[in-house]
């Protein structure tokens, strides 16, 4: 019996066959069935995916044979690996020479004739074989040979498929842990900026309440200015962490909203003394299936800003829904000083604001609608803004039903 050459790139070979992770781990019906399709096209009773690690083959998949692995040494794959562009053909063991003393000729599983074809991954590294096994002497025509080759690249893609998805979940655990360790940070920091704001809030009022008959106007203008300056940063860190936390509120399960209802509950709440007109088309029961708390993000910011940077005394909003066979279309239009154009082509970008100053004087974050971009297309939809400057502003997004 002839030992099993160990190739030259040996070290680089099992580093390559470890990567995939995949030595030791439990049947799957995937492997299975190629090494059964194996066995029937080429009419032998044992078919096996065999990978050669350092002492030992292994066996991913065993059709016909009760055995997991056997010593390296006595692998018919062990010599097969050593030529990664052939196939090896031992159409006789007993008559030759590196094989007719082998335990495994003269004792069971007796293989009297073995094909294996090596597993090559795209580094060109044979990890192991796809080998069929008779317990006499055969052949195999092109057409099997052929069937072979095609199932070992098969077994490769699925190889390299596993390796994939090993690494997106690891990728995925990363980004997870980052992702909280972001969280607890932007949490910690909103309170540590957050804290410092109130107090100078707190000591600009007791300034203008107990010494403002004291000071002359442009101090009170100073001081008016630290504060609205203070109350700004303060939205802006609120918008931050809403804005941080849009992914978390996508992850939320999904169920069966009626839209109607929903934009009713959300008008009642930003106008619950009705002094803006709303407009709902058509006023019918429309359901859509998807993340509640997202939609009525969505919803809550195109309204509250269609009111807040509304420049007209009788303030009138009109909700349009459109439905097709697998989309539900939202036009939220207002009657408001509409959006320039030149604002437009930036309006969805993180702080960035338009020229249009709200109701009470505020030019706003430029998270708001960064959010509802960011919200929308996370559910798989598309959003985008029609307006011409003085005729309002038409707000359209889609989502799936």
């Amino acid at each position: 019996m002839r030992f099993p050459d160990i190739p030259v790139n040996e070290v680089q070979r099992l580093e390559a066959l470890r990567s995939y992770s995949i030595l030791d781990t439990m049947p799957e019906p995937e492997y299975d069935d190629i090494t059964y399709l194996a066995s029937q096209i080429c009419k032998t009773p044992i078919s096996l995916i065999s990978l050669i690690d350092n002492k030992r083959q292994w066996f991913k998949s065993h059709h016909g044979l009760d055995a997991t692995e056997t010593p390296r040494e006595l692998a018919f794959c062990a010599h097969a690996i050593n030529d990664k562009n052939n196939i090896l053909i031992v159409g006789d063991s007993r008559k030759d020479e590196r094989f007719f003393d082998n335990p495994l000729v003269t004792e069971n599983p007796h293989v009297i004739f073995y094909a294996g074809i090596p597993l090559v991954d795209r580094d060109g590294y044979s990890l192991g074989t796809l080998c069929v096994i008779d317990n006499q002497p055969n052949t195999l025509d092109k057409f099997q040979l052929k069937a072979l080759e095609a199932l070992s690249n098969q077994i490769i893609s699925l190889f390299e498929l596993r390796k994939k998805s090993a690494e997106l979940e690891l990728k995925a655990i990363e980004i997870e842990a980052q992702n909280h360790v972001l969280e607890k940070f932007a949490g910690t920091a909103a309170h540590d900026i957050k804290s410092p704001l109130a107090t100078i809030v707190m000591i600009i009022d007791v300034i203008e309440n107990q010494y403002g008959k004291q000071l002359d106007s442009e101090v009170m203008d100073l001081i008016g200015m630290i504060n609205s300056s203070a109350h700004s940063l303060i939205k802006i860190i609120d918008g931050i962490l809403n804005y941080s936390q849009n992914i978390k509120v996508l992850l939320e399960e999904k169920e069966q909203i009626n839209v109607q209802e929903l934009i009713d509950g959300i008008i009642q709440l930003i106008d619950p003394n009705k002094e803006v007109t709303v407009n709902i088309s058509p006023e019918s029961d429309t359901y859509l299936f998807t993340n509640k708390i997202a939609l009525e993000q969505i919803l809550l910011n195109l309204l509250v800003n269609s009111i807040k940077y509304n420049d007209k005394s009788e303030k009138t909003i009109s909700i349009i829904l459109g439905e097709s066979k697998d989309m539900i279309r939202f036009n939220i239009v207002d009657n408001g000083p509409g959006i320039k154009n030149e604002d437009q082509e930036r309006i969805f970008g993180v702080f960035e604001t338009t020229s249009n100053i709200s109701n009470t004087g505020d030019k706003g974050t430029g998270i708001g609608l960064a959010t509802v971009k960011s919200l929308v297309e996370g559910l798989g939809g598309k959003i985008r803004l029609h307006s011409v400057q003085g005729q309002g502003a038409d707000f359209e997004f889609t989502l799936h039903k």
